[in-house]
């Protein structure tokens, strides 16, 4: 058995880790290499840059120390590392997905936070891309969906809440709908986003026709926002 020597006197680098961890997660993972694994990623994702982070394959297997401890050689380390890997995400410790690339396929692993669940989420959407360069962080898309767009361009800043409402909406209404609502809530100068709702509702309770019934119908959109609401 290999000793380890304790460590040095004087300040420590630390690697924060979630309180969850030790007291929902590290009592019901019955894997070392399970447990290595995971504890391996969040050191290693504090050493990424950028908002949003990720460890590919790669990064497992890259480095040495880590692979050692996972197989006394490098085929049963990757074999290890894989079932480790697998585990952890069936576990639902780690987020996957993975990337088909000018490259080849990619596999990238987040773990599943808030933040790692809304970056897989666009990966999926199309929002977000890997980067080119091996080392770059993932980016955001220059062309949004047109909902997005649409909305930051016609009624206003797009949050995080305000991002949500509109991906309901899009499993809800058509998105035709939701871009002639829009414009209806700009042609009648009313824009908020609840005043779109109250269109796209009306058009799901009543149908949707085409041509001057629809648009005169649009101008009257206000008695069907909510109660005490004024636009």
């Amino acid at each position: 058995m290999k000793g380890f020597s304790g460590f040095p006197d004087g300040k420590l680098r630390l690697t924060a880790v979630p309180n969850l961890f030790f007291s929902d997660l590290l009592p019901i993972i019955d894997h070392l290499a399970e447990l290595k694994v995971t504890l391996y990623a969040f050191w290693a994702l504090t050493q990424k840059e950028g908002k949003v982070r990720y460890l590919r394959t790669a990064d497992f297997m890259l480095d040495e120390q880590l692979m050692k401890g996972l197989g006394p050689t490098p085929t049963l380390a990757a074999e290890t590392l894989t079932d480790a890997l697998e585990r952890a995400v069936a576990r639902g410790t780690f987020l996957h997905i993975n990337i088909e690339g000018a490259d080849g396929a990619t596999d990238l692993y987040f773990l599943n936070t808030e933040k790692g669940r809304s970056a897989v989420e666009g990966i999926t959407r199309g929002e977000w891309r890997p980067g080119r360069a091996e080392d770059e962080a993932l980016t955001l898309l220059v062309e949004r969906p047109n909902v997005f767009v649409l909305y930051e361009q016609n009624i206003g800043p797009l949050t995080p809440l305000i991002a949500d409402e509109l991906r309901d909406a899009e499993q809800t209404y058509p998105v035709e709908w939701i871009e002639e609502a829009i414009q209806a809530a700009v042609e009648n100068n009313v824009r908020k986003w609840r005043y779109v709702l109250a269109i796209l509702e009306r058009w799901r309770q009543e149908g949707k026709q085409d041509g001057k019934h629809r648009r005169d119908s649009e101008k009257d959109a206000s008695r069907y926002l909510p109660e005490g609401y004024k636009p």
